[in-house]
């Protein structure tokens, strides 16, 4: 008589792979201990992630110049017991060296990567949100080098902030009042609601805009990132558009970004 084979094993249940590769994009990074350092990434397959690059300050690190910020890579990830992943392995997709080797393009940069941090928390796919951090960054690089003036203002870095609050559900809605839908004398824009308030129902709360100001945001809200910065605003529009992004900030998220105050 032949042997019983052997039983077939079964599957540990709950069993997870540790480790991935997705694609990232660097948002930001600082020092740990004297030769590691913590990235703040948002990857295309799971939304932000924090992970570790352990060795990545010295000098022969394989991957250290692969992962300043700015960077668009593919990273091999291990996910251990802590919250930190660690980077096991990188490589380059576009190193966006123009955007941290200009300083107007850098401040620019930091804005929208702070505006991702603040309004893109969680580890959830959203592969719209990347794609518009990548385009954003490509956008950067193109903008022309030793411009001067407030960052803050820049048409690209306004687009973008519009373009992440509405793709965080916070559109603001500036074709009629959302009080009681008059499309005429419209004098503000009210973060509660979520739209534009005409003189009627303008309350003190109301961020008091300008034509130009609704004219302003609307185009940057429908302008590819690419030509943000062909658009002509104006500096009320500019400044208008500012006072949008800074309350619903406030409103929504109850934050400030740092980088609109430099």
């Amino acid at each position: 008589m032949e042997p019983d084979p052997a039983p077939a094993r079964r599957p540990r249940l709950g069993r997870v792979a540790r480790s991935y590769k997705t694609e990232a994009v660097v948002l930001r990074s600082f020092r740990l201990g004297e030769a590691d350092r913590v990235l703040h990434l948002y990857t295309l397959d799971r939304g932000r992630v924090g992970a570790v690059a352990k060795g990545v300050r010295k000098t022969k690190s394989r991957f250290g110049a692969r992962l300043e910020p700015f960077s668009h890579v593919e990273l091999l990830l291990h996910q251990g017991s802590g919250e930190l992943h660690t980077v096991t392995g990188a490589s380059l997709v576009d190193p966006h060296r123009p955007a941290r080797e200009d300083r107007y393009r850098l401040s620019v940069g930091l804005v929208g990567a702070e505006a991702m941090l603040r309004l893109f928390v969680e580890q959830e796919e959203n592969e719209r949100a990347f794609e518009a951090v990548t385009r954003f960054l490509d956008a950067v690089d193109a903008i022309p080098a030793g411009l001067r003036g407030r960052a803050s203002l820049d048409p690209l870095a306004l687009a973008f902030q519009l373009k992440l609050l509405w793709l965080s559900g916070y559109l603001p809605h500036l074709e009629a009042c959302v009080e009681c839908g008059a499309t005429e004398e419209l004098v503000g824009y009210l973060a509660s609601a979520g739209g534009a308030v005409c003189v009627a129902c303008a309350r003190a709360e109301a961020v008091e805009l300008a034509p130009e100001g609704f004219r302003g945001v609307r185009a940057l809200l429908m302008s590819p990132l690419a030509r943000a910065r062909e658009l002509a605003l104006g500096d009320r529009a500019a400044r208008d558009a500012l006072a949008v992004i800074v309350t619903s900030y406030e409103f929504h998220g109850g934050f400030r970004l740092r980088t609109l105050s430099a």
